[in-house]
């Protein structure tokens, strides 16, 4: 049973189609990135899911079931950055968001512990680093521990210290058993966090599914030989190379599965091929992402 499932969700603001008949599931445990530049309707999309947006058209389940305010409250929202009180400590501020969630005070303990602000929890929320303000964030989002979390753009500020305690405490709390909604813009993020995604661009879904099947990054082969133009004829016969073309004075092989190097080569020398350069290396994320994004269909 998928945790929340959308189907064929569209939204327009005036002239602007925000998004365009968008459908995939999120399953449970999954940390699941909504991917897409500025204006691709991510944020859009949380806030349709979240109540603050009304579809129009498509419809979505949540718990498999047609949501209400009972659905509603097993999961905690980050769309904007709280309106902490700057002179309070970190526990003040979470006493007034539980009273303004009805959630009690009784669960401001254990949050702080799973965000690791205990040592802290007393000193002012304006003394805190970056890091330590967004962790405090997920915390009163934590609050009343709701089973999903959506986050928009929790990282998205913060320098390269708090981007990695914020992706740590993403990480553990999936591991303890939260399914974790999040939108971004940052690749890197994706990669290094998410489990499944979705990519869109310009209100529409380009992809959907697990981080390593959507942005697929197969290893590919530099080669050079005496003769590149023989090189590149029996690549081509190779199994599994779907392509290979001259670049400069290299060859670029590409495969349908990771190449095994050492096979590739004997297979040339039986051929009387004979390599004068053979390196194996990785599509970057950014080629891979970008190859997603510019594809026509």
């Amino acid at each position: 049973m998928p945790i929340l499932s959308l189907q064929n969700i569209s939204k327009r603001f005036g002239a602007v189609q925000a998004l365009s008949g968008v459908s995939f599931d999120v399953p449970q445990g999954a940390i699941y990135g909504i991917l897409g530049p500025n204006g691709s309707g991510k944020t859009t999309l949380l806030g349709i899911v979240t109540d603050i947006l009304k579809a129009d058209t498509g419809s979505f389940t949540l718990f498999d079931k047609t949501p209400t305010a009972r659905e509603r409250r097993q999961i905690g929202t980050l769309l904007e950055t709280p309106n902490f009180y700057h002179y309070l400590s970190g526990y003040k501020n979470l006493e007034i968001s539980a009273a303004i969630k009805q959630r009690g005070k009784n669960d401001i303990a254990r949050v702080l512990e799973l965000c690791g602000l205990t040592a802290r929890q007393h000193a002012a929320f304006k003394t805190y680093s970056l890091g330590m303000k967004q962790r405090l964030a997920i915390a009163a989002v934590m609050l009343g521990d709701p089973d999903v979390l959506i986050l928009d753009e929790p990282t998205n500020g913060l320098d390269p210290a708090g981007i990695a305690e914020v992706r740590e405490l993403i990480k553990n709390l999936a591991q303890a058993g939260k399914t974790i909604i999040l939108a971004s813009h940052l690749l890197d993020e994706v990669e290094k966090v998410c489990t499944h995604v979705a990519i869109l661009r310009m209100g529409k879904l380009l992809r959907s599914g697990s981080v390593d099947v959507v942005i697929s990054r197969h290893d590919y082969l530099e080669l050079s030989a005496a003769d590149n133009e023989a090189l590149s004829a029996a690549l081509q016969a190779y199994p599994g190379c779907t392509s290979a073309q001259q670049n400069g004075h290299l060859v670029v092989a590409v495969f349908s599965a990771p190449p095994d190097a050492a096979q590739v080569n004997s297979y040339l020398a039986g051929k009387g091929i004979w390599l004068q350069h053979l390196q194996l290396r990785k599509k970057s994320l950014e080629k891979a992402f970008l190859e997603i994004t510019n594809d026509p269909a």
